[in-house]
């Protein structure tokens, strides 16, 4: 799947790195716990999440995340999305909640990957 056609499934809107959804991926991670991501997310994945703060960048840069879909209508400030465009990273947002988001992912065929 490429972030274009998550997008789609969600109906996400592109707020950093319109050019980058050709980007091929292959599982979904869904967290407001950042540290719950470092222990169970792989690398070249989406992740999902209502939490808006630079930590959010810092540890998608860290695991090799290459898009983060902000769930519940959440749009990160300006630093943020200015640090996800000098990192590489797709930003998006969806109104989805976030157990939608992730099943609508699932169905479209993403998965999360055995810990």
């Amino acid at each position: 799947m490429t972030l274009e056609d998550a997008r789609r499934v969600l109906g996400a809107r592109v707020l950093v790195g319109e050019n980058c959804l050709d980007q091929e991926v292959g599982t979904v991670c869904g967290s407001d716990m950042m540290s719950d991501v470092l222990a169970f997310s792989k690398d070249h994945s989406i992740l999902l999440t209502g939490l808006c703060n630079p930590q959010v960048i810092r540890t998608a840069e860290m695991l090799d995340i290459i898009c983060i879909i902000f769930v519940r209508g959440k749009r990160p400030d300006d630093k943020t999305l200015e640090m996800a465009r000098d990192t590489g990273l797709v930003i998006m947002e969806t109104g989805h909640r976030m157990f939608s988001a992730c099943g609508m992912l699932y169905e479209a065929g993403l998965r999360g990957g055995a810990i």
